[in-house]
């Protein structure tokens, strides 16, 4: 019989609302223990909704009770450190929302942290959880469009206020964190190494949070890719541009829909100029999968699908994009 891990999700922020904990409520081995809010009425909200068994007016007292096993954390971007590493000091497995943390240095403390205490730290790639980016992965992997010549990542979204954390630098906002990282991340886990050389440019807000930023990766071996993400599309309506396209020796993909999306999916393979649309049916929920995934990291020995060396190494690459965008003081 597969056993349950218990559950705490730290904070009552929207993506754990609306998209992680019914991820969670979908796991086969997760069992929703505690959660915790600073807000103790909408901590009990979420627990009426969604059926945890402990609420918690404070973080700290979530993490005191012996009976939860691993954490979520939804917190925002600038909080992932403190509540992750004291997580960790209370020997928590972690999954933490991406980005990490802003910086490699601060990622290689908490891996340290998590393997002096004996557990898991994960960060929050739902979509890497997705069959169908394994199934694109494959194609990549099997030749099937031969040696990668370019790979181009895109994520776009509508603007926000200027009151949202996403607009605000004290926050850790802008588009790269936000959203950059799933572009760079799509193309590390395409070509399974980081790039050597970069060129970068960004668009400011006035409040000198980036906008719009893109980046071109070079490769000792010749491939070259390039990045594009921003908060540019219509305010508040909810717009998005997700694109993945693939260039090889051989042929090309395209991708179709949402990098995050679930059901069944789609993606183009080009060969000799014939185009071939391949259906990777009932995509299940990824952040289903990402929950049930450290589960059994935790039960089962696996290893975590999102690596130390992987989350490492993007933010690496994060940072030197950064430097080279010369985020104005």
């Amino acid at each position: 019989m597969m056993r349950k891990i218990k559950w705490g999700v730290i904070g009552t922020a929207g993506i754990a609302k609306g998209q992680t904990i019914p991820g969670m409520q979908l796991a086969r081995n997760c069992t929703l223990y505690a959660i915790a809010g600073r807000n103790i009425a909408k901590a009990k909200a979420y627990q009426e909704e969604f059926g945890f068994e402990k609420a918690y007016m404070n973080y700290e007292d979530l993490l005191a009770d012996p009976e939860v096993e691993a954490v979520y954390i939804p917190l925002p971007n600038t909080l992932h450190f403190e509540w992750t590493k004291r997580a960790l000091q209370h020997g928590k497995h972690v999954l933490c929302e991406k980005p990490l943390v802003p910086t490699a240095g601060e990622a290689e403390e908490l891996f340290r942290l998590a393997d002096e205490n004996g557990v898991f730290l994960m960060e929050a790639f739902a979509y890497l959880h997705s069959p169908w980016v394994a199934a694109i992965k494959q194609e990549v992997d099997s030749g099937a469009v031969g040696r990668i010549r370019y790979i181009e990542s895109q994520f776009l979204t509508s603007d926000y206020e200027i009151s949202n954390i996403r607009m605000r630098r004290e926050t850790n906002g802008g588009s790269l964190y936000d959203l950059g990282c799933y572009t760079s991340t799509m193309i590390a886990w395409m070509l399974g190494r980081q790039p050597d050389e970069i060129c970068a440019s960004a668009v400011f807000s006035p409040q000198g949070v980036d906008v719009l930023t893109n980046a071109l990766f070079s490769y000792h071996d010749g491939t070259k890719a390039m990045m594009n993400c921003g908060m540019v599309l219509k305010t508040e309506a909810q717009l998005r541009v997700d694109q993945l396209r693939i260039e090889g020796t051989e042929g090309s993909i395209r991708s179709t829909g949402e990098f995050n999306g679930c059901g069944d999916m789609t993606y183009t393979l080009i060969r000799d100029g014939k185009a071939e649309v391949k259906t990777v049916a009932k995509v299940p929920q990824n952040y289903c999968l990402e929950v049930e995934q450290l589960g059994r990291c935790i039960t089962d020995g696996e290893k975590p699908h999102v690596s130390r060396e992987f989350t490492i190494g993007n933010l690496r690459t994060i940072e030197r994009i950064l430097k080279k965008i010369a985020v104005p003081e």
